[in-house]
């Protein structure tokens, strides 16, 4: 599922795009407030990919692939040959739209805000999507919300007897996978104060623009709100923390649910020079968090060890090493190898002032 995106000229994508997805998906929510930007028309089937017997959806049990990793969205769409394939990681899928249509791009014009977009959107992607599980799986009413809402996205009607199972398994899974995006006792209390953070430095920012680079949302704008659409307006603990110091961010996720009226120009893109200083605190917060915990995963990965060690903001960080976040690693840096030697030296000195040098240098055995 490579996030970089692909030099050879993706094949043509037909229209409606089909997709199938559940609102409780922070990436499905994603994908689909960038369909409606973008104004392209789509196909949305409320089911799991592995979950074909929901009434509706008997074309889907005879006629669509089996991604190779249940993952939400999943998108179906032709490949070179014309044939039709399941494709997951909502990153590289936008960057196929964009090769495939011109209209209304979400990802800005100058290379260096493109570079940033991309990391912003990782961050969104793997570090923000943390959070978001932390606060659903570590508390009471988080718990029991979650618990009884998400499987009936699938499904309204589930019988009772079936919901109560479902219920009772899917919330023994999910919590007890908390240590897989590092969320347990030792971390918890460094994941609740990046996420306050965040909120307080995405409410200035909002202070002053709309969006992340200037008038018109790009890609890491949807990333951020997919995740946001769950600690914001799902889960009780974190939204009530929204709604208590960030009314900015709260209206801000609603409004990017659906931006198809939103007029944009190319004008509306901010030069590397004009970024505002809301959005370099916004980079030295991926530097405190997302950046010490990529490097380390990396290096675990790369030493063939299943756990990593590393601090976080000052406090201790243990979690399983995770190949997928590795990947992530190499393809922020390759997305920053297609900058110009002139681009990156404008990189260079962001992300040297944000503390985020070592994302792009430091040496992975």
């Amino acid at each position: 599922m490579n996030k970089q995106t692909s030099s050879v000229e993706a094949p043509q994508i037909a229209l409606p795009v089909k997709l199938q997805g559940l609102p409780g998906s922070p990436y499905t929510r994603k994908m689909l407030a960038v369909l409606r930007y973008r104004h392209l028309p789509y196909r949305l089937i409320l089911n799991l990919p592995q979950n074909p017997d929901v009434p509706g959806n008997g074309e889907q049990r005879a006629t669509l692939p089996v991604p190779k990793v249940s993952l939400l969205p999943t998108f179906y769409l032709k490949d070179g040959a014309g044939k039709l394939q399941a494709v997951t990681d909502s990153t590289p899928i936008i960057r196929r739209l964009e090769q495939a249509f011109e209209q209304r791009s979400v990802i800005p014009a100058h290379p260096v805000a493109r570079f940033l977009n991309y990391l912003l959107e990782d961050y969104a992607d793997e570090w923000l999507t943390r959070c978001m599980f932390h606060y659903r799986w570590s508390y009471a009413a988080d718990i029991n919300k979650a618990g009884q809402v998400l499987p009936l996205y699938a499904r309204v009607d589930l019988p009772d007897p079936a919901w109560k199972t479902y219920i009772e398994r899917f919330t023994e899974r999910q919590i007890g996978r908390l240590h897989v995006v590092g969320s347990n006792e030792m971390t918890g209390a460094a994941i609740e104060a990046s996420y306050q953070r965040f909120l307080k430095l995405m409410e200035a920012h909002l202070s002053g623009s709309p969006f992340l680079f200037g008038g018109r949302p790009a890609s890491a704008d949807f990333a951020l709100m997919g995740q946001l659409t769950c600690l914001t307006h799902f889960d009780s603990t974190p939204t009530r923390l929204c709604e208590q110091h960030a009314p900015r961010v709260y209206t801000w996720v609603e409004r990017l649910e659906d931006l198809s009226g939103h007029e944009v120009s190319d004008d509306d893109w901010l030069e590397p020079s004009s970024l505002p200083n809301s959005l370099s605190e916004l980079l030295v917060e991926v530097s405190r968090t997302h950046m010490p915990q990529l490097l380390a995963n990396a290096h675990a990965v790369r030493a063939g060890k299943k756990e990593f060690e590393t601090r976080i903001d000052g406090s201790a960080w243990v979690q399983p090493s995770f190949p997928y976040q590795l990947k992530c690693l190499v393809w922020i840096r390759e997305e920053f190898a297609t900058l110009s030697a002139e681009d990156q030296q404008i990189a260079r000195n962001i992300l040297e002032h944000a503390g985020l040098l070592p994302i792009i240098d430091e040496a992975v055995a």
